[in-house]
């Protein structure tokens, strides 16, 4: 059995990576989505350990004490986190588990975690990312500028990552992180006894 891996999905917001993921998660079926844990209630339609694990303040915190998230953050005074055993055991198993998540939580995850695999979503230029944030409808002018700013700062990180997909065209952007998977699933170290499963012999 092949090692597992995470596979981690990030860039600024507005460049599509939630839409990226969404298509990645629809079209490959043996990807397994990291399930985060937060202290918001559930919206409707939502499911406990599907959508995320929702759990109280007191729970996280002590979550938080003894090492048991890859990341975590506030937001809008709700907590956020990558739980590490979620994504451990489901590696162990051979599976590749996806994240998707903001330039800072990626950050965290490499101080801690560097053997996962990083993707980092470019937009085709600055002008389109400004235009798919405004597309939204949903930010004030204001909103817009700080997310732009925000990006050319997350922008400058794209070195700390393993790979870069430029997402153009949705289709496209998902065809390279396929390719990507494949490349990193064919890497020699997440095979063990490779030599024995092809059964070579001396002589």
């Amino acid at each position: 059995m092949s090692k597992g891996f995470l596979l981690v999905v990030s860039g600024p917001s507005g460049c599509g990576k939630g839409t990226i993921c969404k298509e990645l998660l629809r079209r490959n079926k043996d990807l397994i989505f990291s399930v985060s844990a937060t202290t918001r209630k559930p919206r409707i339609g939502e499911v406990d350990g599907k959508n995320y694990f929702f759990i109280d303040k007191e729970k996280f915190d002590s979550m938080v004490a003894r090492g048991e998230f890859l990341e975590y953050a506030n937001v809008h005074n709700n907590s956020y986190g990558t739980p590490k055993k979620f994504v451990i055991d489901n590696i162990g198993k051979g599976e590749i588990v996806l994240l998707e998540i903001d330039v800072q939580g990626a950050l965290q995850i490499k101080s801690v975690y560097p053997e996962a695999v990083f993707i980092f979503i470019l937009p085709p230029s600055m002008e389109e990312l400004k235009n798919r944030i405004i597309k939204r409808g949903t930010e004030t002018k204001k909103d817009i500028d700080i997310r732009l700013k925000n990006a050319l700062k997350e922008l400058k990180f794209v070195d700390e990552y393993d790979y870069f997909v430029i997402n153009d065209k949705v289709s496209d952007a998902v065809e390279n992180i396929e390719a990507i998977i494949t490349a990193e699933r064919l890497k020699v170290k997440r095979h063990k006894n490779l030599l024995k499963k092809i059964n070579i012999q001396e002589g």
